[in-house]
């Protein structure tokens, strides 16, 4: 499927459905289309840039109080665009999400934005001339200073602000980070099967990833899925015969196949 076709708020409902199995796609979709519904009404001309933000903004953060949820980050709920939109809490790319989706609708296009540790929105103005938005901190417009600032609160003041970190990325790139972050809060629980889930939704969008290959097959193993982790860790050395640990993936692709042997 090409990037632009990927229906971003169905795609980040089903991610929910890893929680939420039963989840009502269609309901949380009405929603967000009633969001564009709402700020469209307050839009004169959607061609003035600082209107429309502004009107988004008001019907995002005020009206339907969505926020950054700064007293626990690290809640998975955050990921959730399901949670986002019930409980209005949500972090900077769910947030992004819900505020680019709903801009698509109105005609307003807005790119993701891969800025480390902070994801944010851009726009492009006739001109060519681009605005960035922070949807953690209620759609504030941001210079590249600010975006310096952020980092420095973020890292400590040990990364310095690169021109390609403010670059767009694609819808892949937007899921991807979704469930990475989802994956990191997993792994740091030990849910190791939710983490197994997560793994194997980025391989739905990149199959071809041997880290997330060999990821999947240490989370199998941990989960006593020993077949499954051998498969996974002989077609990662497919994938990257000259990688560094490619002995060591090899031995222990062996010694699971020897103890999957002696079982039979």
């Amino acid at each position: 499927m090409d990037d632009e076709k990927i229906n971003l708020v169905r795609a980040a409902l089903t991610i929910a459905r890893t929680e939420y199995p039963d989840l009502d796609i269609e309901s949380y979709v009405a929603r967000v289309d009633e969001l564009a519904h709402r700020v469209e009404a307050r839009i004169m001309d959607i061609d003035d840039a600082a209107q429309t933000i502004a009107a988004l903004n008001h019907v995002l953060f005020q009206q339907a109080g969505l926020r950054g949820n700064r007293e626990d980050y690290y809640d998975p709920r955050n990921s959730f665009l399901n949670d986002v939109l019930d409980r209005g809490l949500g972090i900077p790319i769910t947030l992004a999400l819900i505020y680019m989706e709903v801009g698509r609708r109105l005609g307003f296009p807005l790119f993701g934005v891969g800025m480390p540790g902070h994801f944010l929105l851009k726009h492009y103005d006739i001109d060519g001339r681009e605005t960035l938005i922070d949807c953690f901190n209620g759609g504030d417009i941001l210079t590249a200073q600010d975006c310096q600032r952020r980092l420095d609160e973020i890292y400590s003041g040990q990364m310095t602000l690169r021109p390609e970190f403010l670059f767009a990325v694609s819808r892949r790139q937007i899921l991807t980070r979704i469930l990475n972050n989802l994956k990191t809060v997993y792994l740091s629980a030990r849910n190791f099967k939710k983490a197994l889930l997560i793994v194997d939704l980025v391989l739905v969008i990149y199959p071809r990833s041997p880290e997330d290959v060999k990821q999947r097959a240490l989370l199998r193993y941990s989960l006593g899925q020993n077949k499954g982790a051998a498969e996974d860790l002989e077609e990662y050395l497919k994938m990257s015969p000259d990688a560094s640990d490619a002995d060591e993936i090899r031995q222990t692709a062996l010694s699971i196949r020897r103890m999957l042997a002696l079982m039979n």
